[in-house]
């Protein structure tokens, strides 16, 4: 390690396109990455305690708040797995990924570090060695992690994700999303056993929402593909409404999805577990994005955020892909 130089890393927020909820029962999901969401680590050679700089604390990571015990976890197995002393190191975090709203702040953040600190090292972490990492952290933020957000915020492309196992799809799509914060924590295993109760309770119809979600997202990978933003935003839509029936959605998803339909958008949908979270609206220029926002805004979204869809923009991703 060279006292004098900085390691740096960087990740992105993610979001479920499809699938969510339908993936626990062997259908596939696609998640994407949203460059316009990064977040940077850095990592420097500081003598003292090892340090953690962030939005939430800033101090000796052994004091830390419980809040941050999964990047905490995650920089303890890096350091390990690198030969690294747990001591005269800072490193810091910088980004606006909301926490708990279902765009993989806890894997954007593990993976960062992770790569901030192979960085400081001299050391380029392959595809399997820093999705182990980051597993450790989502380890302990949610018990036990499918694994998408690992992979899909340390990803540039969308990641197909169907029983555990992933590859990246190929994206030729034209086209604006609107994400939207409900503001309102998602309540991801509530979603989860509530979406069970309905199985249990309507077993035809259960499976009938469930085999739909699947299908949405397998015809989602033809959209991509083929840039065909109008028929991708149908099916978002027809998503959200499988998705509330099962109990997902909320008030609020619910509220801003009829807005952002009204203000424009090719298709809206709640993204990742539900029951609060985020929205995602896609718009089919930055000129409809910009409206759908501000609409989303009136209506009660406490932020939005636009990402721009364009497969031209070139890999920025510090891990190869596996």
């Amino acid at each position: 390690m060279i006292e004098n130089r900085t390691g740096t890393g960087h990740t992105r927020a993610k979001v479920i396109l499809t699938g969510e909820h339908a993936v626990v029962y062997g259908e596939p999901a696609i998640a994407l990455p949203l460059a316009s969401l990064p977040m940077h680590a850095t990592a420097r050679h500081e003598p003292g305690p090892l340090a953690l700089e962030s939005v939430l604390y800033s101090g000796p990571l052994a004091d830390a708040p419980e809040e941050l015990a999964a990047p905490r976890a995650a920089i303890e197995a890096t350091l390990d797995h690198l030969g690294l002393p747990h001591r005269d190191l800072t490193l810091s975090t910088e980004s606006s990924i909301p926490a708990a709203r279902g765009l993989g702040s806890s894997a954007a953040t593990a993976g960062a570090l992770a790569l901030a600190l192979a960085d400081l090292a001299g050391r380029t972490l392959t595809a399997q060695e820093h999705f182990d990492l980051v597993q450790v952290g989502e380890r302990v933020a949610h018990g036990s992690p499918s694994g998408l957000d690992a992979r899909t915020t340390a990803s540039t492309v969308p990641i197909w994700f169907q029983g555990g196992a992933m590859r990246p799809l190929d994206l030729h799509l034209s086209a604006h999303l609107v994400v939207a914060d409900t503001g309102v924590h998602g309540r991801t295993r509530v979603a989860v056993a509530d979406v069970r109760s309905f199985r249990d309770r309507h077993p035809a119809r259960g499976a009938q929402l469930i085999s739909e979600l699947g299908a949405i997202t397998r015809e989602t990978v033809t959209d991509l593909r083929l840039d065909r933003p109008v028929l991708l935003g149908e099916r978002l839509t027809r998503a959200h409404q499988a998705l509330a029936e099962l109990g997902v959605s909320s008030p609020e998803l619910d509220r801003l999805q009829r807005t952002a339909l009204d203000a424009g958008a090719l298709g809206a949908k709640l993204t990742g577990g539900g029951q609060g979270g985020c929205l995602l609206a896609l718009a089919a220029d930055a000129a409809s994005a910009g409206t759908i926002a501000a609409a989303l805004r009136r209506s009660g979204a406490p932020r939005t955020w636009l990402h721009r869809i364009d497969a031209r923009q070139p890999s920025t991703s510090q891990v190869p892909l596996a």
